[in-house]
């Protein structure tokens, strides 16, 4: 429809530029960080469930709001359905579920919906998609994108990091979830169906 409620929204191809242009200093500022031992200096913070975690920049893609989910039948509760972002499929996963910890809820989802019903929208949760270089269209619903955070400045306790608020992260290897066989096959066992 086109109507006087369209004109207070901002142009979608200006925001479109916007985006890719902010894009395009994170890629700028990521390589640069990348520059002297290859290790990442910089990386992406965001908040599933509970836990916090550190994302190298070279493994997220974008960074959207939650769209509308389609559900797949017969797929296990963590995979959350496929959404829609700039003309691409991707398979929406609820890292915390995956992980083993009470899941997400998509923003909007009334409690008792089904896995996979479509998100509403909540000024915080994001989809992460995992960069193209990975191969794999997915994203990860997180509760909250903390945005650039340096690993670097962080003491190390462990396999967590700790930054100067005392905020405890934990780095995800994006890389190394796509290999995990288990994250790999999303369908229910014939003895899981209810």
């Amino acid at each position: 429809m086109i109507g006087g409620a369209e004109g207070a929204r901002p142009d979608p191809a200006s925001r479109r530029t916007r985006l890719r242009e902010y894009q395009e200093q994170l890629l700028e500022r990521m390589q640069a960080a990348k520059g002297g031992s290859g290790a990442p200096t910089q990386q992406l913070g965001l908040q599933v469930g509970g836990t916090r975690y550190l994302l190298d920049l070279l493994e997220a893609g974008e960074i959207v709001s939650p769209v509308p989910l389609a559900r797949v039948p017969l797929t296990l509760p963590w995979y959350l359905g496929l959404a829609n972002v700039r003309g691409t499929l991707v398979g929406v996963v609820d890292l915390a579920r995956y992980l083993g910890a009470d899941g997400i809820r998509p923003p909007g989802q009334p409690a008792g919906a089904p896995p996979g019903a479509s998100p509403g929208t909540s000024p915080s949760m994001r989809m992460v998609t995992f960069a193209p270089t990975l191969g794999f269209n997915c994203a990860l619903l997180a509760d909250r994108v903390y945005g650039l955070r340096q690993a670097a400045s962080m003491r190390r306790e462990g396999e967590v990091l700790r930054d100067a608020d005392d905020n405890v992260w934990t780095p995800l290897s994006l890389a190394a979830l796509v290999r995990e066989e288990r994250f790999l096959n999303v369908a229910q066992q014939a003895d899981q169906r209810s």
